[in-house]
């Protein structure tokens, strides 16, 4: 039997367990405003990655009002502690993400940078455990040696919208983005350095694994 992609959507997402209701309650703006927001599947697919790999300290590539970031602030907080990075261009989303967080209780892991993210990357301090990239599509494959940089080795780094609504299977949209978004997989999936595969849980999470680097 054939089954659609909103039938298999609202299957994983049936599976995710209960969330706060602080959560659902940034859920439920995201559903009623049209603010593009992970949704439950992904964020819980992000935050078990995040909580497996022990993960300590995340840096979030734009971040919206902080829902993606609290799904990755619980993994740090289960994980025994460490620092998330939320980051954001925008002052009022960044104060909004403030109040969702303190409210579910991650105030003590959080970092707050109100800036263009790739900037506030550069400026970061160190290396880190996992990056979350959702940032503008046709910048994916400049900033990807970036990322390999501050990913330490044995880091993942995880991608949204690698499926652009299906548009990268579509042979005959050749959108900045959508073109940009192929390069971006291409480059990943063929660089030695990297063991990646695409996830498709809503609009595609590509999730790369930091190779160790070789003894020379």
């Amino acid at each position: 039997m054939a089954y659609t992609d909103e039938q298999l959507s609202a299957y994983l997402e049936s599976l995710v367990p209960e969330r706060p209701e602080e959560m659902k309650r940034m859920e439920a703006y995201a559903a009623e405003h049209g603010f593009p927001i992970i949704g439950p599947a992904a964020g819980y697919y992000c935050y078990l990655t995040a909580r497996i790999m022990g993960a300590h300290r995340i840096f979030e590539l734009g971040s919206g009002y902080g829902y993606s970031t609290a799904w990755f602030a619980r993994a740090v907080q289960e994980n025994g502690g460490g620092e998330v990075f939320h980051t954001v261009w925008d002052e009022d989303l960044s104060r909004r993400a403030r109040q969702h967080l303190a409210a579910l209780g991650y105030d003590d892991l959080m970092h707050y940078r109100v800036s263009e993210s790739v900037q506030a990357l550069e400026n970061a301090d160190g290396t880190f455990d996992l990056i979350f990239n959702d940032i503008h599509k046709r910048a994916y494959p400049e900033i990807l040696p970036l990322l390999y940089e501050r990913l330490h080795p044995g880091g993942v780094l995880i991608v949204d919208n690698v499926l652009w609504s299906g548009r990268v299977l579509d042979e005959r949209n050749h959108e900045e983005s959508t073109e940009a978004i192929r390069e971006f997989t291409r480059l990943i999936t063929t660089d030695d350095r990297w063991l990646a595969s695409l996830v498709p849980i809503r609009d595609g999470l590509m999730v790369a694994y930091r190779r160790e680097e070789e003894a020379t």
